[in-house]
C-alpha cells in the first residue's frame, strides 16, 4: 500500500450536499491520485488534460463533497496490530445505538449495517488475540442490544484494494 492512498465512494451515487455525480475527468483524477497520492497536480494535469490550478480546483471539490479522501494506509502488522477479525452482530431493537457506540470504538475500523444473517458486521484490528479477546468480550457483546456475535478471525490477508471508486 502507498502512503496517500485515495479511498473512494461510488461514483454513481450522489455525494454529501446533492452534489452531482463524478464526471470522467474526475474520475481519471482519482484514478491518479490512487496509483500515487503524492502525484504533483501539474503531472496528473498533464494526464488527463487539465491545467494544474484546475486539478487542484477539481480536488479540493471533491474533497469537500466527501468523494474521496487521501489518507496514509498501513499495514497493521507492521505498526504492531497483529490481530483483524470481522464480527458479525445481531442486534435487538434498534441498530443505531448499537452502531454508534461500535463506531466510536478505537478498534473497530469498520461497520456495515447488513440484510442477511447478521443485522451489522464489523472490522476490528487489535494487537493481539488477548486484546481481541478483551474487545469482543468486554466491549462488544456487553453493549445493550448485542443478542449474539460471531467472530471471524483473519488467518491471511490475501487483497485489500481501494481501486473499487473508478472501475
Amino acid at each position: 500500500m502507498h502512503s496517500g492512498d485515495v479511498a473512494t465512494r461510488n461514483p454513481e451515487a450522489k455525494s454529501v450536499a446533492g452534489a452531482q455525480p463524478v464526471d470522467a475527468v474526475s474520475l481519471a483524477i482519482i484514478e491518479q491520485l490512487q496509483e500515487d497520492g503524492r502525484r504533483p497536480y501539474a503531472a496528473i494535469g498533464k494526464a488527463v488534460g487539465l491545467s494544474e490550478a484546475a486539478v487542484r480546483q477539481r480536488v479540493q471539490k471533491l474533497l469537500d463533497q466527501g468523494v474521496m479522501q487521501i489518507v496514509a494506509v498501513t499495514d497493521p502488522l507492521t505498526v504492531g496490530l497483529r490481530r483483524q477479525a470481522m464480527i458479525g452482530i445481531n442486534v435487538e431493537g434498534d441498530l443505531d445505538p448499537v452502531a454508534d457506540a461500535l463506531t466510536a470504538m478505537d478498534e473497530v475500523e469498520y461497520v456495515v449495517v447488513t440484510a442477511g444473517s447478521f443485522d451489522l458486521l464489523i472490522e476490528i484490528v487489535c494487537e493481539d488475540d488477548d486484546h481481541l479477546l478483551e474487545t469482543i468480550n468486554k466491549r462488544v457483546r456487553t453493549l445493550p442490544g448485542v443478542r449474539s456475535t460471531e467472530s471471524f478471525v483473519y488467518l491471511k490477508l490475501r487483497k485489500q484494494t481501494y481501486t473499487w471508486g473508478t472501475r
